[in-house]
């Protein structure tokens, strides 16, 4: 099995940044993506950034241009730069890695930013 940990998330003003972590543990072989994933109140998960094995990156029209997503092999990390910051980019962020069909998640890590 895989388990996935985020860590960074908290509170920032607007036009702050965070960065957030996600550790991996377990089978942690043969990961075809990682990406990061948001939810809002209300609103459907969506897609904020993904990366592949071979190293291709896709953002969100929303986020392209403040986040970078990277990883980290030897470390088992893959993390996610978020610079200036609004107050639409509230929401709990998730953690996801992906294996062929199979997916797994972290718990996610909730983001705030105030106005």
């Amino acid at each position: 099995q895989v388990q996935l940990v985020e860590s960074g998330g908290g509170l920032v003003q607007a036009g702050g940044s965070l960065r957030l972590s996600c550790a991996g543990s377990g089978s942690i072989f043969s990961i075809n993506f990682m990406g990061w994933y948001r939810q809002a109140p209300g609103k459907q998960r969506e897609l904020v950034a993904g990366i592949t094995s071979g190293g291709s990156t896709n953002y969100a029209d929303a986020v392209k241009g403040r986040f970078t997503i990277s990883r980290d092999n030897a470390k088992n990390t893959v993390n996610l730069q978020m610079n200036s910051l609004k107050p639409e980019d509230t929401a709990v962020y998730y953690c996801n890695w992906r294996r062929r069909e199979y997916s797994y998640w972290g718990q996610g890590t909730q983001v705030t930013v105030s106005s």
